[in-house]
């Protein structure tokens, strides 16, 4: 079983409309709703994979009971954690040329809250052959929240998949996850250098087992024990790029689980974010572009030493 973690899950609303005109009024042609929060989009991608996935995190207040509703609507096994703050909407509005999302900051979790997360989690951790810890911290949480989780997991003896920003990631990386799956802004962010693969050497010398940095329409560029490589997909895709890294992840934490060698585990990861844009919400993925995507997407071995660049061609 898969171990998702979403400490700040989100109810996800999102508007669609022709054209919006941000100075006056708008008709909105389709609302969709649904839980949401990057450790659930990896559920669900794992689950339509076929394979046995739990959500944990926290949650509250009505927007949270949306949440578990939609989880249980869908199928997803909910071992979610009470807590008495609200949980925060996500809210994109789309038109045909772009996405605007606003991100509210979240329900602020006390002290005792967390201690009581952190027992609950060590009892799920039981079940688990991997961990997925995913994106932003709640107020209130420390900074160094997800390096806590990952020692727990190590107890067990349990690989973690960490897909986090700024000091989040920052503090966690000396803990040791087996992946850490940033993209390009996040990880020239926290290394404070524009050239992908020197910021994948630089966290994987601080102590993340595989760096997989999610590059966009540049693929997926991987620095890890075994050696470099880069995924190219086999073209820029139109479509919806939001869950895509989610996607990566549970290509990931599928790989870890089984032990799969890297290229091969770049190749589904790069077919299935790919596969996901073709599809209109996140979570959600192409099955039929996925099965064609895995004969189309080019997988190359780099020496560090010598890089040719990290852009595919």
């Amino acid at each position: 079983m898969i171990l998702t973690v979403t400490l700040n899950a989100a109810l996800d609303i999102t508007y669609r409309l022709p054209e919006i005109d941000w100075d006056g009024s708008n008709r909105v042609r389709e609302v969709v709703q649904q839980a949401g929060g990057k450790g659930i989009n990896v559920s669900r991608v794992l689950a339509a994979l076929g394979h046995a996935t739990v959500v944990t995190g926290l949650t509250g207040g009505d927007c949270g009971r949306a949440v578990r509703t939609d989880l249980a609507t869908c199928g997803l096994r909910d071992a979610l954690f009470e807590v008495d703050g609200e949980t925060r909407r996500t809210v994109a509005v789309v038109d045909h040329r772009t996405t605007t999302i606003l991100l509210e900051p979240g329900p602020a979790i006390t002290s005792s809250e967390w201690i009581s997360f952190r027992a609950h989690y060590d009892c799920l951790l039981l079940l688990a052959s991997v961990v997925v810890l995913s994106g932003s911290l709640p107020p209130g949480l420390p900074p160094d929240a997800y390096r806590i989780l990952i020692h727990q997991a190590h107890a067990h003896g349990v690989p973690v998949v960490l897909d986090a920003d700024g000091p989040a990631l920052l503090h966690a990386i000396p803990a040791r996850p087996a992946v850490v799956k940033p993209n390009a802004k996040e990880l020239a962010d926290v290394t404070a250098t524009r050239d992908p693969l020197a910021g994948a050497q630089l966290l994987h010398a601080a102590g993340a087992g595989a760096v997989v940095a999610s590059l966009g329409p540049n693929g997926l560029l991987a620095c890890t024990q075994k050696g470099t490589w880069r995924a190219c997909p086999p073209g820029e895709l139109p479509g919806n790029p939001t869950g895509a890294g989610d996607s990566v992840v549970a290509a990931l934490a599928l790989g870890l689980a089984s032990e799969a060698p890297w290229p091969e585990q770049l190749l589904h990861a790069a077919a299935l974010s790919a596969a996901t844009v073709l599809a209109p919400q996140a979570g959600r993925f192409d099955a039929d572009a996925y099965d064609r995507l895995l004969s189309l997407v080019r997988i190359e071995e780099i020496d560090p030493g010598h890089p040719e660049g990290e852009s595919c061609p």
